[in-house]
């Protein structure tokens, strides 16, 4: 079997106070990934400015821009003058009161290749997404690149294995999941320990179930909490590339970083002719899944 071979690079980095300064960071770390090879890049979530769901604040909605706009044309231009696929993420105001949690994938020509908005919303203590985002209406479609067929989905969609799989069934060619999520200061090391090993394993597990490759980027570094002095988020950075069973081919630890890794895009097929998930699903009795719950 001919071999598909990608150069693939993850931005994993802390906020930079501003809006230029993210950018400005992000063109250069761009440029130095596509130097050293990589074809396809990944930003992490709301990579333009600190995470701001800690708290509800509806001055925050001036954030928003929408898509053609600023950013994803800036980016546009950056994704055409280093060849490159960039898949970044966005604050989309799509119209007064409708916002979206937005990923936007630059093919390396600069054109808006397509988006993906956000699915699944979380509402936990300090994830207030709810109060911004209005869930996505894109469904689970992959985008089509110069480099492949790409899955993307964000953050707390990479918990439900419905999505991936979804996209895998689309035909996706990798799984890519830009991230923000890190530890309160009520989590102690054990708890912390847990955390990040199910967050690794659930998408690692995604890679085996659709013997896919897989590409996690979080941001790093404390952000504290705007109302709430002491409090805050600790983002564990641990980005991550993972081989279609799951094998990982490279990960960050908690400082920024720029993680690569060379894929080989044809073994899924040589791994789906030896474990053949997909001939063996009971599509006949998965029924139950569109329901909520049985009971």
């Amino acid at each position: 079997m001919t071999s598909k071979e990608l150069k693939v690079a993850l931005i994993q980095d802390r906020d930079q106070g501003s809006v230029e300064a993210n950018l400005a960071r992000i063109e250069a770390v761009v440029h130095e990934a596509a130097e050293a090879g990589a074809r396809l890049i990944l930003l992490q979530e709301l990579h333009n400015g600190p995470y701001f769901c800690q708290g509800q604040d509806t001055d925050r909605f001036d954030l928003a821009e929408p898509i053609p706009g600023p950013s994803s044309e800036r980016l546009g231009r950056l994704a055409a003058e280093t060849g490159t696929v960039i898949v970044a993420s966005l604050f989309e105001r799509r119209a007064a009161g409708l916002y979206h949690n937005t990923a936007v994938v630059l093919d390396d020509d600069g054109r808006l290749a397509g988006l993906y908005r956000k699915m699944h919303i979380p509402d936990d203590p300090g994830f207030n997404e709810k109060f911004y985002f209005t869930p996505g209406d894109t469904g689970f479609e992959p985008i089509d690149t110069a480099v492949g067929r790409l899955g993307v989905l964000v953050c707390w969609d990479q918990w439900y294995p419905e999505a991936a799989r979804l996209m895998a069934l689309a035909g996706a060619e990798l799984l890519l999941y830009p991230t923000a999520i890190g530890w309160s200061a009520d989590d102690d090391a054990e708890e912390q320990a847990r955390q990040l090993d199910a967050w690794r394993t659930v998408q690692r597990g995604h890679a085996v179930a659709n013997a896919l490759p897989v590409l996690v980027t979080n941001r790093v570094g404390h952000e504290a909490h705007p109302a709430q002095p002491g409090e805050g988020i600790d983002f564990w950075g641990h980005s991550f590339i993972a081989g279609p069973q799951g094998e990982i081919l490279a990960e960050a630890d908690t400082g920024e970083a720029i993680v690569s890794a060379s894929l080989d895009l044809a073994r899924s097929e040589s791994v789906r002719r030896i474990w053949p998930f997909f001939r063996d699903r009971r599509i006949d009795a998965y029924g139950d899944l569109s329901r909520r719950f049985r009971r």
